[in-house]
């Protein structure tokens, strides 16, 4: 993957409100690796290699695998996702599925939030 891909991508992910990276230079096979989370939670990372791999419940996963949005995990981790960044014309698909994780990780944090003033209020 080109250098040029992976700096398109983190633009826009550190973008989002509340987004921040992590890079781990001895990945999984000796590949870096820069991680994307929101507060606490990982939305997903993206290998050197232009692998991007982001977690899913298993319903979204099996469709995002259906439809051809997304291939199942290269190391067989279920309810992970792979999407391949080769070309310019793969990021679009590749931030759709970072979006959904951000958007789900947004939605799980003020859950949390409204759970903690409940309770604050009892």
């Amino acid at each position: 993957m080109s250098d040029e891909l992976l700096t398109e991508i983190e633009r826009e992910l550190l973008g989002w409100p509340g987004i921040w990276k992590k890079r781990d230079e001895d990945g999984p096979g000796g590949i870096g690796v820069t991680g994307y989370r929101f507060g606490g939670r990982r939305i997903g990372h993206v290998h050197d290699d232009g692998v991007a791999d982001i977690t899913f419940p298993k319903e979204m996963h099996d469709e995002l695998i259906s439809t051809g949005k997304a291939k199942p995990h290269r190391g067989g981790f279920p309810s992970v996702v792979s999407y391949q960044l080769r070309a310019p014309e793969d990021v679009p698909g590749a931030l759709e599925l970072f979006r959904l994780s951000y958007d789900r990780a947004k939605e799980s944090a003020r859950r949390r939030a409204r759970s903690g003033e409940k309770e604050a209020a009892m």
